[in-house]
């Protein structure tokens, strides 16, 4: 394993409460738990280390946030292993499902299986920063294998790449998730050239957006609200395909002083949902149609 392996901190352990009062069946679309390593080692093929960070902790700032129901995906540093995200669904007690990460190696059968333990989703990582290699061919192999359990496929891909893949998203014959708004600059505004691709996206049937990571999109030193014009375009382009996540416990921050406090993203709503109706569409209604929560 490569020592040089860049160490990210922990969460804000104190989440403050939120102004904004969630919806009752709130939905959490995006969040991680990692280890603890001792029980759920992490791989030796990660690109960083992440203090553990397990469900148990994600359950009580949920709680705090008001959050009913959420999607544990599963991380990078855990590999294709799913033992981490089929042991938090079992012990959320009925409020999470998971996503796993895309594995050509699993059997439709294998796939199948996963579904019965609370398996609602595969991701495929193609960031430019976590240097995976992307087989088209092999994306619609592993597809096929998902397509009789109306799994979600989510795409974690920077602004940049987005385009290349639109003919390949309108193939997918099932719902599409762009993970963290593709990763566009959000200092740009909503008409940047990569912008205006992923808004125009939006409008696309089988298309679903992925509002989370606004610390990931904005400036360094900006404050939350360079996200919101983002937002809010995304919003008005397809209110009934837009769903949330907190990022938590936010393994992209590196840096001291630059950790999120989860209690601040959510009322980032407010700002990106004004209206009550399209915010419980967004927390409630989309993650309920996409991921089957009854």
């Amino acid at each position: 394993m490569d020592t040089s392996l860049r160490v990210n901190f922990p969460p804000d352990p104190n989440p403050k409460t939120p102004r904004l009062a969630m919806p009752k069946g709130a939905c959490d679309s995006h969040f991680h738990v990692y280890g603890p390593p001792n029980i759920f080692p992490f791989t030796d093929k990660r690109r960083y280390t992440p203090p553990a960070a397990p469900v148990e902790h994600y359950l009580q700032v949920a709680d705090v946030l008001g959050l009913e129901r959420g999607v544990m995906v599963q991380p990078n540093v855990h590999g294709f292993d799913t033992a981490i995200t089929i042991d938090a669904v079992e012990k959320s007690g009925g409020r999470l499902f998971g996503m796993i990460r895309a594995d050509p190696k699993l059997s439709a059968e294998q796939y199948r299986a996963l579904h019965a333990k609370g398996v609602r989703g595969i991701r495929f990582n193609i960031a430019h920063h976590l240097g995976d290699v992307f087989d088209e061919d092999g994306y619609f192999r592993i597809v096929a294998k998902v397509e009789p359990l109306g799994w979600p496929i989510d795409l974690h891909l920077d602004a940049d790449q987005l385009e290349a893949r639109i003919p390949m998203i309108r193939k997918t014959n099932l719902p599409v998730i762009i993970d963290h708004m593709a990763r566009v600059k959000a200092e740009l505004g909503p008409l940047d050239p990569y912008a205006k691709v992923l808004i125009d996206l939006a409008g696309e049937k089988n298309v679903y957006m992925k509002l989370s990571g606004a610390n990931r999109i904005m400036a360094r030193g900006a404050s939350f609200g360079q996200v919101v014009p983002i937002a809010q375009a995304l919003i008005a382009k397809a209110p009934d395909r837009m769903i949330w996540g907190t990022d938590w416990p936010h393994s992209d921050v590196f840096e001291p002083g630059k950790m999120p406090n989860d209690g601040d993203l959510v009322d980032m709503l407010l700002d990106y949902a004004p209206d009550e109706t399209v915010r419980r569409k967004i927390l409630v209604d989309n993650p309920a149609t996409l991921f089957g929560f009854k």
